[in-house]
């Protein structure tokens, strides 16, 4: 296991790979090393990296695989549209004890635990409405808590969920001409950029979550689906208003540009590759910012889940 202060020195490798020339990650002496066209273009030491993303398709020595698990390092591949396409993790499966108490968890305990999901992403949510002006979602945000405590299903939470963050988003995009959150569409640039934003950090949680040695498919609030890791989608639910709110900000500070978009075949992209860097910088110093708020609830979460009488759910403050 990654002690703190190990992974707060620990940075995210970023590797962007240009469309037209042959690329190759390599191992050399401890570093990472990333080569065009046969030649050396950058490097980086193995030592300092907590999880690598590579945006974009290259070739990558088996030996350099071999390399980053041996120090914990987690690779995600994005293609140029940011959309996830496969991992390779850095993770400890040996601890089996910890795998039975997430495979035989009582029902009892998922309801308490969802609860706390929710709860935690709606104060997080509150908080941000707060800051924004959005004082009179006040009693929603009251409403919504009090039938969170007496929810005495799943499906309910999840419905409270919703209803609530429809006039959350609502709250905190209301000057940009929000619509609606439509994840899968694309319609307009705030969702392009959320999908990114959201893609960044549940990847980050999922590979916190696997160093620890949760199977992050078996999830409490996120039911089994194929394929889908919903441990990270539970553990990423009160993070996700430090994304809503950094666009936010972004967009106030003029970091986000309409003609740096383009819409094709009904949905919204960037225009060149070369500008998507720009905007995927903006969730990676956000990450970097917060990383070790990330660690510590991921943490706080693993101790809560394996002894439950002696610690609580740790909150996840935006």
């Amino acid at each position: 296991m990654l002690s703190l202060p190990d992974f707060i020195e620990k940075k995210i490798l970023v590797v962007p790979i240009e469309e037209k020339l042959e690329s190759q990650l390599k191992l050399q002496v401890g570093n990472i090393v990333l080569m065009k066209e046969g030649k050396v273009i950058d490097k980086v030491s193995c030592h300092i990296v907590f999880c690598m993303v590579i945006i974009g398709d290259c070739s990558i020595t088996t030996k350099l695989i071999r390399e980053l698990q041996s120090y914990g390092i987690s690779v995600f591949l994005l293609n140029r549209s940011f959309k996830f396409i496969t991992s390779i993790h850095a993770h400890a499966e040996g601890n089996y004890q910890l795998r039975e108490k997430q495979y035989f968890l009582d029902k009892d305990t998922e309801l308490l635990l969802s609860k706390q999901f929710v709860q935690n992403k709606i104060d997080n949510q509150w908080g941000i409405l707060q800051k924004t002006g959005r004082l009179d979602l006040e009693q929603a945000y009251r409403d919504t808590t009090e039938k969170v405590t007496l929810a005495n299903s799943i499906d309910s939470l999840r419905g409270l969920e919703g209803s609530f963050a429809s006039r959350y988003f609502s709250g905190i995009f209301d000057e940009i001409g929000w619509l609606r959150r439509a994840p899968r569409t694309k319609e307009d640039i705030a969702n392009v950029l959320l999908d990114i934003g959201y893609t960044f950090v549940f990847n980050y949680v999922d590979a916190l979550l696997r160093l620890f040695g949760f199977d992050t498919y078996k999830g409490v609030y996120h039911q089994l689906f194929f394929q889908r890791q919903s441990l990270s989608c539970d553990l990423m639910e009160p993070m996700r208003p430090m994304i809503d709110y950094q666009l936010r900000k972004s967009f106030n500070l003029g970091q986000i540009q309409e003609k740096d978009f383009v819409f094709k075949n009904e949905s919204f992209r960037f225009k060149d590759y070369s500008v998507s860097g720009s905007y995927s910088n903006i969730w990676f110093d956000l990450i970097m910012k917060k990383r070790e708020d990330m660690y510590q609830f991921i943490f706080g979460y693993y101790r809560c889940f394996q002894n439950p009488e002696k610690y609580e759910y740790a909150q996840f403050k935006v």
